[in-house]
């Protein structure tokens, strides 16, 4: 079950990696504006083991915002119930991505460790509203926080007014502890289906704004189906109801768009490359057929097929 949230967080960061500095700006108190260059670095790391092999850790994202200062951040996403061991997790993610872009000048070893936080998809009482370390070195103790952002914490209009768009999959947890209601009260559920029809209305507002893209939109939907079909998956009604909604006519409407607005702006500036990756990144989702991706990114399909066979290799 984590996989799939895991999977949804990586991907919106993945594909529409503009969406995560208001989180940045909340998260941490920055103030960037959004235009910053971000650079994603692997999420693969082996910890090294005296006496077994190495073994290899997956940390949600690890990338860096080149602002006035570059800073390196470390973002994890969790679900289940706080039990000590994420903070441990934490610290070996921190201490391996410092190490990986050590530097070593005279046999003096400088590492850097991120800025590191945990999004809690969940909130129970044992949920802290911060972790901290305490590194005690023969120099000296250093201590720090690690701040927590508790998503079922923010209202719809919080998201929306703070720009927090890469929290709208996750954002029926908030809505989780009223399943069983929802699917056996029609009028409870109409309500929950009023209040995702004003999401996607939210959305396309934005979109027509230019706040955010046609393939950021579609992006941000499809893992809200996702995220829906999986903690729904026990509730029938609910699965139905939200999870058809999320795949109804206003978002194959919008489907036929995807950037196309970009496409056209791009064109005096060689928006092929752009095509390219936004194919790529479509083939490796796996959502859509070659066709579709040819009509969205403006690729040809023999370009498209092109790719796929790249990939395969």
């Amino acid at each position: 079950m984590a996989d799939i949230y895991d999977g949804a967080f990586r991907t919106i960061l993945s594909d529409c990696r503009k969406l995560v500095i208001p989180v940045i700006n909340e998260i941490f108190g920055e103030t960037y504006t959004g235009e910053e260059e971000i650079r994603f670095s692997p999420n693969e790391h082996f910890l090294d083991q005296q006496d077994a092999a190495d073994q290899k850790r997956i940390t949600d994202t690890n990338f860096t915002v080149f602002g006035k200062v570059p800073k390196k951040y470390h973002i994890e996403c969790e679900s289940s119930l706080p039990d000590g061991k994420i903070t441990i997790r934490l610290f070996e993610y921190d201490a391996q991505i410092a190490l990986d872009e050590g530097e070593v000048t005279e046999e003096t070893l400088t590492v850097t460790f991120p800025n590191t936080a945990v999004l809690y998809l969940r909130t129970y009482k044992k949920t802290p509203n911060k972790m901290k370390y305490v590194i005690i070195t023969p120099g000296g103790t250093l201590r720090y926080d690690i701040p927590v952002m508790k998503i079922q914490m923010y209202s719809l209009n919080d998201i929306f007014e703070k720009g927090l768009l890469m929290l709208i999959p996750f954002y029926i947890f908030s809505h989780e502890k009223n399943f069983s209601e929802y699917n056996s009260n029609g009028e409870r559920l109409a309500e929950l289906k009023a209040e995702y029809r004003n999401i996607l209305e939210r959305l396309d507002g934005l979109e027509q704004q230019g706040v955010i893209g046609s393939f950021d939109k579609r992006t941000i939907i499809e893992l809200s189906g996702d995220v829906i079909k999986e903690i729904a998956r026990k509730y029938e009604n609910v699965q139905k109801g939200i999870g058809d909604m999320m795949r109804g006519p206003l978002i194959e409407t919008s489907a036929r768009k995807i950037l196309n607005q970009g496409i056209k702006q791009g064109m005096d500036q060689g928006i092929s490359q752009n095509q390219r990756e936004t194919a790529l990144r479509m083939l490796k989702r796996g959502k859509q057929t070659i066709e579709e991706i040819a009509e969205d990114t403006g690729l040809s399909v023999a370009e498209v097929e092109q790719l796929a066979g790249m990939q395969t290799v």
